[in-house]
């Protein structure tokens, strides 16, 4: 039973991952294309060297754009990086998410004009798919690479580090080229789409908020603390209850999980013991030894 629901639930996973970076891929190619706008991270360096190559070398023209196959090949040494110090699973969720972004942006047609004539409003826009894009794949346990790999090996390797500053140092560089290159009205339209992006991806992601579980079963609780080990490496603590009305003997399991842990906890709960009810309590404040999970 344990392994069916983890076999279905990283195909599910893998499915919604793809599903987002076709909707990330949309909000690039229908809006922060046309509008000569850029991304921050390693698509946004892949978009600068793939601006440089039509515009000033004419290697490539057309309504194909080839930033999302420079972005796949920057990936590659990444990708390496990935499998020998962040771990197979995380390479292989990120591998599928560049794949299937690399495919989406070149198969997607860029409009010969603009669907939006406005450059703020398609900022807004594109940040807006871009966004709830990535944050769809995040929470389905995805990664879009680049920074998130150099990131998470930092982080990894050195205490204090993290994804963010990595994030941060990258776009200012890649913005502070855009005003060099393209002008400085370019570069601040970019980073406000960059700022609605990150807004749209932390509202959808909700791997951020930290939720308090507590599980009342009947049964004995090993299948379910097994479930919560397995499925979303964490710890969890079961003591021996009794009801206040019936006296009879109840278990409760008490973890602390994400709150969209907690959304597939709730669901194949109901498989596992269709009589266990689940007191969720969000925004809890945590000190000590807790892992984030991407």
């Amino acid at each position: 039973m344990g392994r069916k629901i983890l076999d279905r639930k990283t195909l599910e996973r893998n499915l919604t991952a793809i599903a987002g970076m076709l909707v990330f891929s949309m909000g690039i190619n229908f809006f922060i294309v046309p509008a000569d706008l850029y991304n921050g991270g390693l698509m946004g360096i892949s978009q600068v060297i793939r601006t440089l190559l039509v515009q000033y070398v004419h290697l490539f023209s057309g309504t194909t754009d080839i930033a999302g196959m420079i972005n796949l090949i920057l990936n590659i040494p990444l990708f390496f990086l990935a499998y020998m110090t962040i771990g197979k699973s995380f390479f292989t969720r990120t591998l599928i998410c560049v794949v299937s972004q690399t495919i989406f942006l070149s198969i997607l047609p860029i409009p010969s004009v603009p669907v939006v004539g406005d450059t703020l409003t398609a900022a807004i826009i594109g940040g807006i798919f871009g966004g709830c894009g990535i944050g769809i794949s995040l929470q389905a346990g995805g990664s879009s690479g680049g920074m998130d790999i150099v990131g998470m090996y930092f982080t990894k390797k050195y205490k204090g580090f993290s994804v963010g500053k990595v994030s941060l140092l990258v776009n200012a560089v890649v913005y502070g080229v855009c005003a060099i290159l393209f002008g400085v009205q370019t570069a601040v339209y970019s980073i406000i789409y960059s700022a609605v992006s990150t807004l749209m991806s932390d509202k959808t992601h909700t791997q951020n908020i930290n939720t308090e579980v507590v599980i009342f079963t009947k049964k004995e609780p090993k299948e379910i603390l097994d479930y919560i080990v397995k499925e979303f490496k964490r710890d969890a603590t079961w003591w021996e209850a009794k009801g206040g009305y019936t006296e009879s003997r109840t278990y409760m399991v008490i973890a602390v999980l994400s709150k969209y842990e907690c959304a597939h906890l709730r669901k194949d709960l109901r498989m596992i013991d269709e009589n266990a009810f689940v007191v969720a309590k969000d925004g809890m404040s945590i000190n000590g030894k807790y892992e984030k999970h991407l």
